[in-house]
């Protein structure tokens, strides 16, 4: 006599989807859990670099203001003293959006080309006017700790050709294929140093972080430049990430 089909998996069956899903569950909770843990350390160094070393330069400027006022103008010293001042206003804006940085490297949404507007809309209106992002096929969303990495490399590349790059034009290319996402940065600006696109510039690790969270999910990054011939930084990665 024919047993009659309940729909019910087998017991065994059904004792394994359970640590399956507990498995998956517990996996997920632990990576939420690094994550909050990486973003409260990210608020603890911001704030700490914020309470010293962006106070003692604001603290430092003001002062070197007051003693630019009191030297007389014919003075050698006075075109000295501007150039100092306008090199720690930079370093001090450089700071700022650095410690920016570290307090909202969170994305809020699954698609990259929206991430990327949202970054450019929260710059000064020149750079603004310089960036130009592009997007080619369709869409797709992509595993939310995986576009985070994603946003912080490209983000990473856009804020070195903005500083440093004296370029006029800087386009961002981000083209989705059924295999593939590829996300392509490029400027016409004077290019990086080959010895700087090797080892980075000395204490900063810019580029040396965008090639390791590029490994970190298993995706390739390319930098390629020259000397008058701009940057181009390209990151490819399987669509299925």
């Amino acid at each position: 006599m024919a047993h009659e089909t309940t729909g019910i998996p087998p017991l065994a069956e059904r004792i394994r989807g359970f640590f399956t899903q507990s498995d998956q569950f517990e996996s997920a909770w632990e990576r939420d859990l690094r994550q909050e843990e990486r973003r409260r350390e990210r608020t603890r160094i911001a704030q700490e670099l914020h309470d010293t070393l962006l106070q003692g330069l604001l603290s430092a400027s003001m002062q070197l203001q007051v003693a630019e006022g009191w030297v007389p103008a014919d003075s050698p010293a006075k075109p000295l003293l501007g150039r100092v001042r306008n090199l720690m206003k930079k370093g001090i804006d450089e700071g700022r959006a650095v410690l920016q940085g570290l307090r909202s490297d969170d994305v809020p949404c699954t698609y990259l080309e929206q991430a990327l507007s949202d970054f450019k809309e929260e710059l000064p209106p020149d750079d603004r006017a310089r960036l130009r992002i592009a997007k080619m096929g369709c869409p797709k969303p992509v595993d939310p700790a995986v576009l985070q990495q994603i946003y912080l490399i490209i983000r990473e590349a856009l804020l070195n050709a903005l500083r440093h790059s004296q370029a006029k034009k800087i386009e961002v290319e981000i083209k989705y294929s059924p295999r593939k996402l590829c996300v392509t940065v490029r400027d016409n600006g004077i290019g990086i140093d080959p010895q700087v696109l090797r080892s980075g510039r000395k204490a900063h690790w810019g580029l040396t972080v965008m090639r390791e969270r590029a490994t970190n999910v298993g995706a390739h990054l390319r930098i390629r430049s020259r000397r008058g011939g701009g940057t181009q930084v390209e990151l490819s990665l399987p669509s299925s990430l």
